[in-house]
């Protein structure tokens, strides 16, 4: 996965996928680059999955990109850390 750094966007995509139904959350953060796995059963899963994680701003590192739009998802790849950043920390309050 493209665009992934660190536990907040893995906060992110394991909660924005829990949102909308998926069971079998990983994100491995200690291999680059980054693999998220997820428990599927079919090709609308697999898409789904895949398009949930590009409007968080982590495309598949296999998708080529143009500039403009690599630019847009890692603006949307921040913007998604840092709510999932957020969010871990509110929840140790």
């Amino acid at each position: 996965m493209a665009n992934i750094r660190c536990g907040g966007c893995a906060n992110t995509i394991t909660t924005s996928l829990k949102e909308a139904g998926f069971k079998e959350i990983c994100v491995d953060l200690s291999c680059e680059p980054r693999k998220v796995t997820v428990d599927i059963t079919d090709e609308a899963q697999l898409a789904q999955v895949k398009a949930i994680l590009r409007s968080l701003g982590y495309p598949l590192s296999s998708e080529e990109e143009g500039a403009i739009d690599n630019a847009t998802l890692k603006l949307k790849s921040f913007v998604s850390c840092a709510i999932g950043k957020f969010s871990t920390d509110t929840k140790s309050d």
